[in-house]
């Protein structure tokens, strides 16, 4: 079984009070090294990576999720360009320098440039982020249209209240350093970009947070887009501004969504096994 990472049992009620140090892995026995860390992460942003295809996240072959190396900090594993989200594994990984360099990885070694562009930057910018997700799955490219940020109408929404920005000046496809920084800057210290006209964007200090906020957000966006359209000119009802702080201060943290993440490691890892895929 690959390794993936748990949290301490920890009531639901009290996971908004764990620290990002109580994040941990398991392997069977306890990690020795940065290197035995680094093969532990490849292992899981490949899994989430799988569970990307999974879900239908997949447009072409465009999108990508990025992990800090452990091991050198200023460089991240990345999906090769072109293979699948569905078929990754940890060998399939290549490991990115901040100058652009594939420094390692598989047979596979094309780098999409939009990737480094925005997420060279993103690391850079943000040392607290360990995982960085994109792709053009279509709830929340649907929603970017809009070029508005969400209205706090449910719980999970709630998980993003100012704790996501709109970032309205894209332009396409990013393969400048001026486009990468913009992004970069658009969501500061929060975990969330809606990037207009394109799609989502998550960053956290977690590989599972990052999965399952990105899953929530495709989720909360179509849930938006279904209220707007039943709306019937009138306004959605919304939570209130102390509520909505109130509820995401309980679902809305790293810790939380590291739990959530974790469970989709394990219903994933057991359904592999069994050659069926269903989340």
């Amino acid at each position: 079984m690959s390794p993936v990472a748990v949290l301490p049992d920890t009531p639901v009620s009290d996971i908004s009070t764990l620290k990002d140090s109580e994040l941990h892995w398991t392997s069977g026995s306890e990690i020795k090294d940065k290197y035995e860390e680094r093969a532990v992460i490849k292992e899981r942003l490949a899994l989430a990576l799988r569970i990307f295809g999974y879900l239908g996240y997949d447009e072409g072959i465009a999108g990508h999720i990025t992990v800090r190396d452990p091991v050198d900090p200023s460089c991240f594993w990345v999906n090769p360009f072109g293979k699948h989200f569905g078929l990754i594994q940890a060998e399939d990984l290549i490991l990115v320098s901040h100058s652009g360099e594939v420094l390692d990885g598989g047979i596979n070694r094309f780098l999409n440039t939009a990737a480094f562009t925005i997420h060279s930057i993103l690391h850079a910018m943000r040392p607290d982020v360990l995982c960085a997700a994109h792709s053009h799955a279509i709830p929340g490219r649907a929603f970017s249209t809009l070029g508005r940020p969400l209205d706090m109408i449910s719980r999970e929404a709630c998980a993003f209240y100012e704790d996501h920005v709109v970032h309205t000046e894209f332009k396409g496809v990013v393969l400048g350093e001026e486009e990468g920084l913009h992004i970069a800057q658009s969501l500061g210290n929060k975990k969330a970009v809606i990037l207009k006209n394109h799609g989502v964007l998550i960053a956290t200090s977690s590989i599972e947070a990052t999965l399952y906020f990105f899953k929530s957000l495709q989720q909360v966006c179509q849930l938006q887009l279904a209220a707007d359209a039943s709306a019937d000119g009138k306004l959605a009802q919304t939570f209130s501004e102390e509520e909505a702080l109130r509820i995401r201060n309980e679902i809305g943290t790293t810790a939380y969504g590291h739990r959530c993440g974790v469970s989709m490691f394990e219903a994933t890892l057991r359904n592999e096994r069994h050659g069926h895929i269903t989340l």
